[in-house]
């Protein structure tokens, strides 16, 4: 707002005032519904890349009420280290592709048997089911909210 309107006592300072703060609040829910969009949208792909090369026991936690590493935490089933570094492969290339993101760290994808994809809102964890059997993740994050999450609801 303008200096002139500040030092000028009208009605009309009130309502520039009222919908500046408005608009601010308004821009402020706009820009949290389109954050948590993009953030489902990544979610939502690398489930369908998952899929695409045949992940199994797809887990999607939302941890944003209990952690603050994420928001979403993934779990994947892969069968051998070279499925689980092809879903690591396709998952990457179709958020890359669909949303211009890249993982901001990736770890694991040299062993095969654990891959993590870490894209800050949303951790994906591919993992051979010897270890996603002995370090249980899902166990230990069993407080976080389970989202149903099948092909056919994406």
């Amino acid at each position: 707002m303008s200096d002139n309107l500040k030092t000028v006592n009208s009605p009309y300072r009130a309502i520039v005032e009222n919908s500046d703060a408005a608009l601010s609040q308004s821009d402020s829910v706009a820009e949290t519904q389109s954050r948590s969009d993009s953030i489902w949208f990544l979610v939502r792909d690398a489930v369908s890349a998952a899929e695409d090369r045949k992940g199994a026991d797809i887990v999607v936690l939302r941890v944003s009420e209990v952690s603050y590493l994420a928001d979403y935490f993934v779990f994947i089933t892969g069968f051998s280290r070279v499925q689980v570094r092809a879903i690591a492969q396709a998952i990457q290339e179709k958020v890359e592709k669909e949303l211009q993101r890249r993982p901001r760290r990736t770890e694991g994808e040299a062993e095969g048997s654990w891959v993590l994809l870490d894209y800050g809102d949303v951790m994906l964890h591919i993992l051979m089911p010897r270890e996603r059997e002995f370090y249980n993740l899902e166990a230990f994050w069993s407080h976080a909210e389970r989202i149903e999450l099948t092909a056919s609801s994406i």
